[in-house]
């Protein structure tokens, strides 16, 4: 594989406490009631809009939900890294991926601000590109193939020779994604793309099967034994 597309949150970055610290304090401040952190890791993988919805009660039709989601999208901004760590091994095979001259991208749901400056913060030596929700920009969130095709094509040489919604995907040979959740693998799938399913994620192994993976890592140090 020449390039790597990663999702970030449960892939390459354990974010489930800073979260679910950010959904509470929203929904606290608006007097409403709080979630479990396994609640809010059922909620997370469609965006953080979505994430919103599944946490406020009536989701977007509750006459709160506008000022909410403002809420927890500037606690969130402020307090990103108090508690989110990359998973253990990650930095280093991102390293050895990009020693064996491999090109690395981040492609997220997670708001395009917050995804920029976590990889900056996190993987600044790696990481070359780092796409987030940017649907504003006429770029489409997971699963839809958006983000994939504009990282690749950011990364030159990878681009589709037509439209995301038609490509040639001839030009995306040498491309594998790489993340933890069933939207993940509808992303792949609409990519054109081989997906590895990763095991220390937000989503069990039981999951992703039901969700249609087929390639299983167990800890980053096995990305390193795909070529």
């Amino acid at each position: 594989m020449g390039c790597y597309v990663f999702d970030l949150d449960g892939t390459l970055l354990d974010t489930l406490g800073d979260l679910a610290a950010a959904v509470n304090f929203a929904l606290r401040t608006h007097g409403m009631p709080q979630h479990s952190v396994d609640d809010v890791r059922r909620f997370v993988g469609n965006g953080v809009r979505l994430l919103m919805i599944r946490a406020i009660p009536g989701g977007e039709e509750n006459p709160q939900f506008e000022e909410t989601f403002a809420t927890f999208r500037q606690y969130y901004l402020e307090h990103s890294l108090d508690t989110t760590r990359p998973y253990d091994g990650i930095p280093e095979v991102l390293a050895e991926l990009k020693r064996r001259g491999k090109r690395l991208a981040v492609v997220s749901n997670k708001f395009q601000t917050a995804t920029e400056e976590l990889c900056r913060h996190f993987f600044p030596d790696t990481i070359e590109v780092a796409i987030g929700e940017n649907e504003a920009a006429g770029i489409r969130k997971k699963p839809a193939p958006d983000t994939v095709f504009e990282a690749l094509r950011r990364l030159g040489g990878f681009a589709p020779l037509n439209s995301p919604a038609s490509p040639q995907l001839g030009g995306l040979r040498g491309a594998v994604y790489v993340g933890d959740s069933d939207v993940d693998i509808e992303t792949a799938r609409n990519s054109g793309l081989p997906c590895i399913s990763v095991l220390w994620g937000f989503r069990d192994r039981d999951f992703l099967l039901q969700h249609g993976a087929t390639t299983f890592v167990a800890s980053p140090a096995e990305l390193l034994r795909f070529r």
